[in-house]
């Protein structure tokens, strides 16, 4: 079961003043994708709002949602900025996750 995980390859891509983190799959042509806004400043540090999730019907059950918002999470602790989670599957897992609560904006 864990192994599939690893074969999800995520990517970050800018996009205007927010971005986009792209999941691929090597056996599926289906993108899912995590897209975030700019939400300004908080307690001195920049908040990043997660406003959609998006997993094709064809790769889902697999996880990709949560490994889009686990690399969220990770470059939020490596680069210092805040989440703000509008998306509800987002704000589920940083329910699901109360050591997430410092970088919930």
């Amino acid at each position: 079961m864990g192994g599939e995980h690893s074969e999800v390859g995520i990517t970050h891509h800018v996009q205007g003043q927010g971005g986009c983190y792209l999941a691929v799959l090597p056996d599926s042509a289906h993108e899912a994708y995590l897209k975030w806004e700019p939400g300004g400043m908080a307690g001195g540090k920049e908040v990043r709002i997660a406003a959609h999730t998006v997993v094709p019907r064809a790769i889902g059950g697999r996880g990709v949602a949560a490994q889009l918002v686990l690399r969220m999470v990770a470059d939020a602790e490596r680069l210092g900025f805040l989440i703000r989670p509008d998306c509800s599957y987002v704000a589920a897992k940083f329910a699901e996750n109360p050591d997430w609560a410092s970088l919930k904006a």
